[in-house]
């Protein structure tokens, strides 16, 4: 089976469904590795590479709680 014709067959959730939560899983893991990756920056006292983290941290952050309002809607949909 292909990822072009994959419909939900193989895991029982529909592509579109899926996809969001893994974009949402996707994004939280990200931000837990940007935090040690933060610490890392902050022992090496390297704030302009801690403050970039910072902020990649905050955009996936940002990423996830969008992520969890639109599956939140859909869910609500049936």
């Amino acid at each position: 089976m292909t990822s072009e014709s994959e419909t939900g067959g193989a895991t029982g959730t529909q592509d579109k469904d899926y996809n969001l939560i893994w974009y949402v899983e996707a994004c939280l893991s990200n931000a837990l590795r940007l935090e040690d990756y933060i610490q890392d920056a902050e022992r090496a006292k390297d704030t302009e590479v801690a403050d970039l983290f910072r902020k990649a941290q905050a955009d996936s952050r940002k990423g996830a709680e969008l992520g969890k309002q639109l599956l939140r809607s859909r869910l609500a949909e049936g």
